[in-house]
């Protein structure tokens, strides 16, 4: 009886350790083979842990590099950690007040480990925090970036919270002053958690790099107080102006107005871009040094040729009606330009036909100068395929032509090159411009600048007279295009000009959109 009784125990136990046994086997199997992935990664997650490193933004330079035009400075965030609160209440009735879109987040996410308040806190902000003295509020500080030069703006635009670039300089170099991020791979003790003993790099980051432009600060704040000046002067829509150094293509200052700086409260995204360079109009009369330039290397006029300006201020040439502002009778070329007479202009380019469409694009207009600023404008030229009968006539002074204020800058530093052309610059340490190629013949040239002195002697540049300075300048006054028609109420002003005193050489161009003055010209306000 026993023996069967120990047999059957035998039995029973065998089976159970078996079936046990098989039990274990299968979940081995289970964990090792079926889901050995799942298990790696969450091993592999216990002990290993990935770091992101973010190199420091880089500063932006003026071309003097003891100017800062963007740098980094501390500042302080807060946060909450909702799934944490200890006095939900006292942080609500403060949030309401004080912060009610912070508020709106976190009731939106009560179970986060992190929310921010606000970052980039104001001293006001801050003050109200630390007075309110609650647990639940958390401040730590962090990076931002800094302009110390409010008038360069514009130029050189802004990053967000977390330092990138969303305008001007920041955003076409952002790569170059962000860097990028290194990532490691860190294996810590898996009994104490505390200790590291392997790093392996996963992807290699570079350093950030500083940028130095060819601004200079002093100047640029002083032209960027002579628009702002323009602007309630003349109570105008916007107005601007751009200096640049015609050997070196190198700008020196470049201001438009209205902008908005990121460290203003009332910062508005709107106002944040550099109208010289995104803006393209027509512009009327100064486009005739353009036209000249063409008609001279044409060979189609020579400077003394007299030219029947019909001594009126309306005519019709060819069935087409030509205005312009002031009567002259017959007047050599060089006049036409100095005086700015349509009808005369008009005339000489018909001379050249198709061949002007060509030399404006060779010229640099309708196409981008290819400076590192976001959003370039390559304006409009007319094609030959679509002119009417008036397209010859309105392209001769600046009509169904649109450029930017750099286009036209880009101009007048090929006249006072010489012919030469020398593309703006405005990163020092950036690619060098290609070697100057000579795109006009040296008699044009010369011929234009004598017609730019005659402007500026008894022409409608002479205000820009300077005692002691070789000056050269074309006005333009261009009426605007809204609803299909030209409005003589709103005009464009602007005046071109290049300035020489010994080795001393700068081209400026100065603008002024919608002058809300009785008798407003480029002549007189330009």
């Amino acid at each position: 009886m026993m023996n069967n009784q120990n047999r059957f125990r035998t039995i029973v136990v065998f089976f159970s350790f078996t079936g046990l046994y098989t039990i274990i086997l299968a979940y081995l199997a289970f964990i090792q083979l079926i889901h050995a992935d799942f298990f790696a990664t969450l091993g592999s997650q216990q002990y290993k842990v990935s770091i992101t490193q973010l190199p420091t933004c880089a500063p932006i330079f003026a071309r003097t590099r003891t100017h800062y035009l963007a740098r980094n400075k501390e500042c302080v965030l807060a946060f909450v950690t909702p799934n944490q609160l200890q006095n939900k209440n006292e942080l609500f009735l403060f949030l309401e007040k004080q912060f009610p879109q912070a508020l709106a987040r976190i009731k939106g996410h009560p179970s986060s480990s992190f929310i921010y308040i606000m970052r980039r806190l104001s001293s006001e902000d801050l003050e109200r925090i630390t007075a309110a003295n609650i647990s639940d509020i958390h401040l730590v500080c962090e990076t931002t970036r800094y302009y110390p030069l409010p008038s360069a703006a514009p130029l050189i635009g802004f990053t967000d919270v977390d330092n990138v670039g969303r305008a001007g300089i920041e955003l076409s170099c952002n790569e170059q002053l962000a860097g990028l991020a290194t990532k490691v791979c860190l294996e810590k003790d898996a009994r104490s958690g505390y200790f590291y003993f392997h790093k392996e790099l996963q992807e290699q980051g570079t350093d950030s790099k500083p940028i130095q432009l060819t601004i200079d600060s002093n100047l640029q704040f002083l032209v960027d107080q002579e628009v702002a000046n323009a602007l309630s002067t003349y109570k105008a829509q916007e107005s601007a102006a751009i200096i640049i150094d015609p050997h070196t293509g190198e700008i020196l200052a470049m201001s438009s107005h209205p902008y908005s700086c990121p460290q203003n409260p009332s910062f508005n995204m709107n106002d944040t871009k550099e109208r010289i360079v995104t803006e393209s109009y027509e512009l009327g009369s100064v486009i005739k040094v353009a036209a000249a330039i063409a008609a001279l290397e044409e060979g189609v006029v020579s400077p003394d040729e007299m030219i029947d300006c019909k001594n009126s201020k309306s005519c019709i040439i060819d069935g087409r009606k030509i205005n312009t502002l002031c009567a002259h009778g017959v007047l050599p070329f060089y006049d036409v330009i100095a005086l700015s007479n349509n009808i005369g202009i008009a005339q000489i380019a018909k001379r050249m036909g198709h061949k002007l469409y060509d030399h404006y694009i060779k010229m640099g207009f309708g196409h981008k100068t290819g400076i590192p600023l976001p959003a370039e404008a390559k304006g409009f030229v007319n094609h030959p395929d679509n002119w009417s009968k008036q397209s010859i006539i309105s392209l001769s002074y600046g009509y169904e032509i649109m450029a930017t204020l750099l286009q036209l800058a880009h101009l007048f530093c090929l006249i006072a090159n010489d012919g030469k052309q020398v593309g703006p610059k405005l990163v020092m340490n950036g690619d060098q411009p290609r070697q100057a190629s000579q795109l006009y013949s040296l008699e044009t040239m010369h011929a234009i600048k004598n017609m730019l002195r005659r402007a500026t002697t008894y022409g409608t540049g002479w205000r820009t007279k300077l005692a002691g300075y070789d000056i050269m300048t074309k006005t333009g006054t261009a009426n605007m295009l809204e609803n299909g028609s030209y409005q003589p109420s709103n005009d464009l002003l602007s005046c071109a000009g290049i300035i020489q005193k010994d080795d001393y050489t700068r081209v400026i161009i100065s603008f002024v959109k919608q002058a809300s003055i009785d008798n407003a010209y480029a002549a007189t306000v330009a």
